[in-house]
């Protein structure tokens, strides 16, 4: 894509607005999830794709179910996306309150095999005892059960935090103590984006094409939140859980696929 083109779609995101009605509100409410329709640009996610994929050809992907890292390059259209009114404007309207950054990171799932992400909430990793969280989950290919998509269990954010283990074997991630049997799979296009909450219950199947399944989360908390890590309950404004989310001027090889991104 031209370097003219990029500019254009830089110019244009930097500019979007997605006004929500209290219908949709609602429903993010109720159900714990939205999905947004084409929230950006065939072009504009052909191009996200493009600069997901530039990481991962220097960070490489391997056979894995979710192929993190929170870096992406000053100048990219990935670095507009991520830091768009767009997406603020989505996080505070569905949280109702101001809101930060939390963190940005890829969603990869290998082609051929990459493997089952177990059922989680994002809240089973860094607690929160106080305020709120969301993910804007974007889909940069299609999105279908046979690739991995993701899969969410409507409404099982309205209990708050579910009991959790670690799903074992050697894998250091967490999964909710009951396999949920009503989860729906999220089907998607590229440049649909699907937002839910931190307690909403989600996981993925595994990728069973020879295509990787490539997507992209933003994380946003609210400006009254507050977590626990690093032994002490702390306020995320004043003292952020991940600071390494403003972009890079290059992208290296790094360990960000062992540093789960919740």
């Amino acid at each position: 894509m031209s370097t003219q083109t990029i500019s254009k779609l830089q110019d244009t995101l930097s500019r979007a607005v997605r006004p929500l009605t209290p219908e949709e509100i609602k429903k993010y409410k109720d159900e714990g999830y939205f999905l947004f329709k084409n929230l950006v640009s065939p072009e504009a996610a052909k191009e996200l794709y493009t600069d997901i994929m530039d990481i991962m050809n220097i960070i490489g992907i391997g056979q894995t179910k979710l192929r993190q890292t929170a870096q992406y390059l000053h100048g990219t259209l990935l670095e507009t996306y991520i830091q768009s009114k767009l997406l603020h404007g989505i996080a505070e309207t569905l949280m109702g309150m101001k809101s930060h950054l939390y963190l940005p990171f890829t969603a990869v799932k290998s082609g051929g095999g990459g493997g089952r992400f177990h059922f989680h909430q994002d809240g089973n990793y860094t607690k929160f005892v106080q305020g709120q969280g969301i993910n804007l989950w974007m889909a940069l290919v299609p999105m279908r059960a046979e690739n991995g998509a993701l899969r969410i269990v409507p409404c099982s954010h309205l209990g708050g935090e579910i009991s959790s283990e670690n799903v074992g074997e050697g894998d250091t991630h967490v999964k909710v103590k009951d396999e949920p049997e009503n989860s729906q799979v999220i089907e998607m296009e590229p440049g649909d984006c699907v937002a839910f909450t931190r307690y909403t219950v989600h996981g993925s199947g595994p990728n069973n094409t020879d295509q990787h399944r490539v997507a992209y989360a933003v994380q946003f908390y609210t400006d009254d939140a507050i977590a626990r890590f690093n032994g002490k309950e702390q306020v995320l404004r004043d003292e952020p859980r991940f600071t390494d989310i403003w972009g890079v001027d290059e992208i290296i090889p790094d360990n960000a696929g062992a540093r789960d991104g919740h």
